[in-house]
């Protein structure tokens, strides 16, 4: 069965905040740079990570430009995410990246109340069918209070046609093979954690937290999955997630928002990244930081 969209990994770029709230702006081209120069061709901004939650629109907006003008490669396929409350708040933003020239968005479920089955088929028509000659990918978490299906996605692809990926974090092996028996003509984006056993099912995509830091080694774990070298992904894995573990031991003592952990990855690969979230969100502190980036030099310094 082919698949709607390529295979891929999909990494997030952060935004970078002065202490008074604004968009540092070279720090935030310089994230960027940083992913494509690692090899990564498929990227995105605006997701839980990136603070898509928290952007007024003259930020959104001014971020969506500059994202634009870093991305504009060629290889290299950009998605803008959207994260809002109703089908309106959802166009207006799709619209204003739209006009900027993506082709490629990444929307969750609107998150005040749970929708039901109408109400989630006619969400993504309504949305997704504004923009025709656009590209989705559905951001499936529970922050929406409602986890999609295989069945669901079945449901909705067999309606929407420009539906082409997923990207879900929170699967177990029963719900990964029932996303892939179900709607396996989707792309499914998955963390490294699930990602080999997405690829002992069918075609999957890695969505890579931890790409930006060890950029090397998640490509190698990414190709030994696409080439269904099962005797090399699975230790080749263990010992990645190990690697990983290690690392930010410090910051699992903190149960923070998803892009404290992002913007740490990011600076302990050696990119400007202040650790400062939008209000009211809390980042991790220097001190922690410096915990995981003497653990990283000390014994992982052959990854970088």
């Amino acid at each position: 069965m082919s698949t709607r969209y390529p295979q891929a990994i999909l990494i997030s770029c952060e935004i970078p905040w002065d202490d008074q709230e604004n968009l540092l702006e070279d720090a935030f081209r310089a994230q960027v740079r940083h992913a494509l120069a690692a090899g990564f061709r498929h990227v995105y901004t605006f997701g839980t990570a990136g603070e898509g939650y928290a952007v007024d629109l003259p930020r959104f907006t001014r971020i969506a430009e500059v994202f634009r003008e870093e991305t504009r490669v060629e290889g290299v396929r950009a998605q803008i995410g959207v994260i809002a409350l109703s089908t309106a708040q959802f166009r207006e933003r799709l619209r204003i990246a739209y006009d900027i020239g993506f082709r490629e968005f990444q929307i969750s479920l609107p998150s005040w109340g749970v929708l039901n089955d109408t109400e989630m088929l006619r969400f993504f028509v309504d949305v997704c069918g504004t923009f025709p000659d656009a590209q989705f990918l559905h951001y499936n978490l529970m922050r929406t209070k409602r986890l999609l299906t295989g069945a669901d996605y079945r449901r909705i692809a067999d309606e929407v046609p420009n539906l082409v990926a997923t990207k879900n974090t929170g699967t177990t092996v029963y719900t990964t093979m029932e996303l892939l028996g179900n709607a396996g003509d989707l792309q499914h984006f998955m963390g490294e954690a699930m990602f080999p056993i997405g690829c002992l099912h069918g075609e999957c995509s890695l969505l890579s937290s931890f790409g930006p830091l060890f950029p090397r080694r998640t490509l190698q774990l990414f190709e030994y999955g696409v080439t269904k070298q099962w005797d090399k992904l699975f230790p080749y894995q263990a010992e990645y997630l190990k690697g990983v573990e290690e690392v930010i031991a410090p910051l699992r003592r903190q149960a923070l928002i998803d892009g404290a952990y992002d913007k740490a990855l990011v600076k302990l690969a050696g990119v400007e990244m202040p650790l400062r979230l939008l209000s009211p969100y809390q980042g991790f502190s220097e001190a922690i930081f410096e915990e995981c980036k003497s653990i990283l030099h000390a014994k992982y310094q052959d990854w970088l």
